[in-house]
């Protein structure tokens, strides 16, 4: 990759990787409606369980997020079978912009939700967000600081090791 085009990529890359998060955001809008967490979806739901506090954020696990969740990383993953190519940089490419998808797109369900609205951006408004930092949920923080170091290592002309 040219030097002088990575800001342009780079850019191209977020930028797609936003209005992703908007459309599929309105998407889950459109099926969710103010019943987020697929609450009122007809779907199978475990609420309790201490993997779901490990590896779900306390949330329930339901079926609707079982098949959402590996759809959406195969949609990322994708390019690699189309153009049939694989490497550690386009790897973590890939995992760093489904971690930032998804908070572009939660984000967007809260603020553009009729039923919530950037007002109601809140752990007292958002019960299925369990834990949060100052003004976001605490993934959101995570998975911003884990998606920047994997654009990071991604983007990086030189080898880690010389």
């Amino acid at each position: 990759m040219n030097k002088s085009n990575r800001p342009l990529q780079i850019g191209l890359t977020l930028a797609w990787i936003a209005l992703l998060g908007l459309f599929f955001a309105q998407t889950e809008i459109q099926i969710e409606g103010a019943a987020g967490w697929a609450a009122n979806l007809p779907t199978w739901r475990i609420e309790k369980h201490w993997l779901l506090d490990i590896f779900w954020g306390g949330r329930a696990m339901t079926g609707y997020h079982a098949w959402v969740f590996p759809f959406i990383s195969m949609f990322f993953h994708f390019p690699f079978f189309f153009m049939q190519q694989w490497s550690w940089k386009l790897q973590a490419r890939a995992l760093a912009s489904i971690m930032l998808f998804w908070i572009i797109e939660d984000f967007l369900w809260f603020v553009l939700n009729p039923a919530f609205g950037l007002a109601h951006f809140n752990a007292v408004d958002i019960s299925w967000h369990k834990r949060w930092f100052l003004f976001a949920p605490v993934d959101y923080w995570m998975f911003s600081f884990v998606a920047g170091v994997l654009f990071w290592f991604s983007y990086r002309e030189k080898p880690l090791r010389s």
